[in-house]
């Protein structure tokens, strides 16, 4: 994990020039997956290291943009190691083994900024990459998009990065209904352990507070099912029941998050 954080400043230095040991050193690493597995990194960090070492530019700091250069060259080599480690981290998660539904909001917002605890990642780029690891991990799963009405993901395991970023891009958007997941579940009898809603700060909800569909979910499907709001950028909001320990608000995002 050090390595992975510190990868921009060893370029900068000159320590993973052409030819040299540390520079093979490094690559080795990131390719082995046994090393990743014991490191526990997960697939969001990397993908947050690859972002960021590609861009040539540290994100924490003042005045990072020097004159419009970049803080380091980026070596090709190097961005290709983490594009692979991207891929062996799944490995690293552990499945919960639910049936889970994953909303991703698809309001115009999710483009917009990046995740403060997360570098070089928008919140589109993070809940697509989360839809990864839970196609990669887990064995029952489904994807809705969601804005003001529901539409369902085709998302799978195979898929990279970019594809699925794609996939939920040029949908039909308006407000944010967080209750629209447990409405359209229940009314589509769906089977659902777990309902895992991303946005970015848009929390809002239309004519049911998500709670309350929640119970109504629950109480018509006979599932005691869970549910989880990830506010990405999100300083601060409130939807979960603070007496239903079936229910957790995560109020912005950073690497440890999906752990």
């Amino acid at each position: 994990t050090a390595m992975i954080r510190n990868l921009g400043t060893m370029t900068k230095n000159g320590l993973l020039a052409v030819g040299s040991d540390a520079r093979r050193t490094v690559v080795e690493h990131l390719r082995d997956a046994n090393r990743l597995r014991k490191a526990r990194v997960h697939p969001i960090a990397v993908l947050s290291a690859l972002r960021v070492y590609a861009g040539g530019q540290s994100l924490k700091g003042r005045g990072y943009v020097r004159g419009g250069q970049a803080d380091w060259k980026p070596v090709p080599k190097i961005v290709d190691a983490l594009d692979t480690a991207f891929e062996l981290a799944f490995m690293n998660v552990q499945p919960s083994n639910k049936r889970i539904m994953l909303a991703l909001d698809v309001s115009g917002s999710m483009t917009m900024g990046m995740i403060a605890g997360v570098p070089g990642l928008t919140p589109r780029d993070a809940s697509a990459a989360m839809a990864m690891v839970t196609a990669r991990t887990e064995p029952d799963y489904m994807f809705t998009a969601f804005s003001h009405e529901m539409v369902n993901l085709n998302i799978t395991a195979k898929m990279r990065l970019d594809k699925v970023v794609k996939e939920v891009s040029g949908l039909p958007f308006g407000g944010t209904d967080c209750a629209l997941p447990m409405v359209y579940a229940l009314d589509n009898k769906l089977k659902i352990d777990t309902f895992v809603i991303y946005t970015d700060s848009e929390t809002w909800f239309g004519k049911i507070h998500p709670a309350q569909a929640l119970r109504q979910y629950r109480d018509r499907m006979g599932i005691d099912a869970k549910l989880i709001v990830v506010g990405m950028t999100s300083n601060g909001f409130s939807i979960a029941d603070t007496n239903d320990n079936g229910m957790l608000d995560v109020v912005g995002f950073d690497t440890v998050a999906p752990q």
